[in-house]
C-alpha cells in the first residue's frame, strides 16, 4: 500500500448521490466519475472502497503545533485552568530548541495525517526575539509539503504592543515566509492598544499580501468587542474572505441587541470563524458560579445567518489540553453537542464544519471531489455522514493527489453469548 499510485477508485459512496461510483484518476486529478460499472478488474493501479464514503479531506484550520505533545513537561497543569496552562507552559518554553519544536510538530502531523487531515493551520508564537519556532515550523512545513498543506500564522502571543518589539518580530516573521498576520487584541494591555493593534495587523496583511487570523476575544468578557473592529476593517479593505476570527468566546455573553446588530456587520464584512470546541468548552467559564456559561461562540447563529464558519482543535496533548489524538471527527462531535447541532440534517452535513467550511476559510484551491478537483480525499468506512460521526469511524485510507499516504483497519468486535457473534454497531 505504501507510496501506492492509483488510476481507479472502485465502490465509493458520494454524498447527496445514490449508488456506489467509480473515480477515474488522471495526473493527480479527478479526471472522471461515473456508476459503478458491473465488473472491473483489480490491478496496483485500483483501489476498492468497499462501499465507503469519499469525503474531501479533513482539515484543521486552527492548532498550536509549537506546544503541541507537551502536556506533563516538566509538570501537569492540575486544575485544568487557562493560567495554569501559561504558568506549565512557560517553564516548557525555557526549554524550547529548533529540533524540539520540529520533533513535536512532525509527531503531531503523523497523527493528522493517519487521521485523514490534508491541510492545516497552525498558529507560532512569534512573541520571541529568536524566533525559534518560526523558524523551525518554516522548516517543518517545506518537510512535509508532500504528504500535508501547512499555512503558518505569525502568532503574536504576548501582544503587537505589549511585548517589546512585537510589530518588528512580526513583520520579520512575514519577511521570512509566514503565510498569514495574527493578533491578540484582548490581550493587550488596553483597548485602545488593541485596537491599534488589529489596524497594524491590516496594514502588514495589506503591504505583504498575507491573510489575517485573529485570536479574537478568547474571554468571557461581555465587553470584549474586537470582533467588531476585525469586521469594520476587513469590510474597509475588501478582503474579508481572507480574513478569520478565531474563538470570539466573549460572543457567547453578548447581549442580543448588540449581537443583532453586530451580525449585519459580519455579514457584510464576508469574514470567516473559526471555533475550537474541545478547548473553548473547558477553558471558558472558569470564573462563573452556577449557571456556568459554555463559552463558545455563536456557531449556530452564525451559520443560520448563513456566515462561514468551522471547527479547530486549537491544542493537542498540550499544557492547556491534555487529551487528544489530532482526530477531527472528535472535534466535530464536541462541536455538534455543545452548539446544539443535534438535528439529524445537522449531524448528516456536520462534516463540511471540518472539510468546505475550512477550505473557505484557508482559501484552498482545487479542493473538492468535483471533475478536475485534486484527487485528495478520504474514504470512510460509513454509509453517510451521519453515520461516520456516530460511530466515530477511523479514515480507511487517505489519497493525495491520487496516491495513497494512509490506511486503517477498523477495529472489530466480538462477544460470546453462547456462540460468537460479531458487533458492527450498525443498525
Amino acid at each position: 500500500m505504501a507510496n501506492r499510485s492509483l488510476k481507479w477508485i472502485n465502490n465509493l459512496r458520494l454524498t447527496g448521490q445514490q449508488g456506489l461510483w467509480q473515480m477515474e484518476i488522471s495526473g493527480g486529478k479527478i479526471a472522471a466519475l461515473r456508476p459503478q460499472p458491473p465488473q472491473v478488474v483489480e490491478q496496483s493501479d485500483t483501489l476498492d472502497a468497499e462501499g465507503g464514503l469519499a469525503s474531501a479531506p479533513f482539515i484543521e484550520p486552527h492548532i498550536h503545533l509549537d506546544t503541541t505533545q507537551t502536556a506533563g513537561q516538566p509538570a501537569w497543569n492540575q486544575s485544568g485552568t487557562l493560567f495554569e496552562g501559561i504558568e506549565r507552559w512557560a517553564e516548557r518554553k525555557a526549554l524550547l530548541s529548533h529540533e524540539d519544536v520540529k520533533q513535536r510538530a512532525q509527531q503531531t502531523l503523523k497523527w493528522q495525517i493517519a487521521n485523514g487531515i490534508q491541510h492545516v493551520r497552525t498558529h507560532v508564537d512569534v512573541s520571541d526575539p529568536t524566533l525559534t519556532a518560526l523558524k523551525a515550523m518554516l522548516e517543518v512545513k517545506a518537510e512535509m509539503a508532500p504528504w500535508i498543506d501547512i499555512q503558518i500564522v505569525a502568532f503574536p502571543q504576548e501582544g503587537i504592543l505589549s511585548y517589546p518589539n512585537g510589530e518588528a518580530l512580526l513583520e520579520e516573521a512575514l519577511r521570512l515566509g509566514a503565510d498569514v498576520v495574527g493578533a491578540i487584541p484582548h490581550f493587550e494591555f488596553t483597548r485602545e492598544y488593541g485596537v491599534e493593534s488589529l489596524h497594524k495587523t491590516f496594514a502588514l496583511a495589506n503591504r505583504y499580501d498575507r491573510m489575517v487570523d485573529v485570536h479574537c476575544d478568547e474571554i468571557d468578557d461581555e465587553q470584549s468587542r474586537f470582533v467588531e473592529t476585525v469586521a469594520a476593517l476587513a469590510h474597509r479593505d475588501g478582503n474579508g474572505e481572507r480574513v478569520t476570527a478565531s474563538h470570539t468566546t466573549a460572543m457567547h455573553s453578548y447581549n442580543n441587541a448588540y449581537t443583532s446588530r453586530l451580525f449585519r456587520l459580519l455579514k457584510l464584512s464576508k469574514i470567516n470563524f473559526v471555533a475550537n470546541p474541545l478547548v473553548n468548552i473547558h477553558l471558558q467559564g472558569r470564573f462563573d458560579s452556577y449557571p456556568k456559561r459554555r463559552g463558545i461562540t455563536r456557531v449556530k447563529e452564525l451559520l443560520e445567518a448563513d456566515i462561514n464558519v468551522c471547527f479547530g482543535h486549537d491544542d493537542v496533548f498540550d499544557p492547556w489540553y491534555p487529551l487528544g489524538t489530532a482526530s477531527m471527527l472528535q472535534v466535530l462531535h464536541m462541536g455538534l453537542h455543545v452548539c446544539q447541532l443535534m438535528g439529524y440534517e445537522q449531524i448528516d452535513n456536520g462534516l463540511s464544519l471540518i472539510t468546505t467550511n475550512s477550505a473557505k476559510t484557508m482559501q484552498l484551491k482545487d479542493y473538492g471531489l468535483a471533475v478536475g478537483d485534486n484527487a485528495s480525499l478520504i474514504i470512510l468506512p460509513a454509509e453517510s455522514g451521519f453515520d461516520a460521526l456516530r460511530r466515530q469511524v477511523p479514515v480507511r485510507y487517505s489519497v493525495r493527489q491520487g496516491t495513497v499516504v494512509a490506511a486503517t483497519q477498523p477495529a472489530s468486535s466480538e462477544i460470546y453469548l453462547g456462540e460468537a457473534e460479531a458487533v458492527t454497531f450498525r443498525r
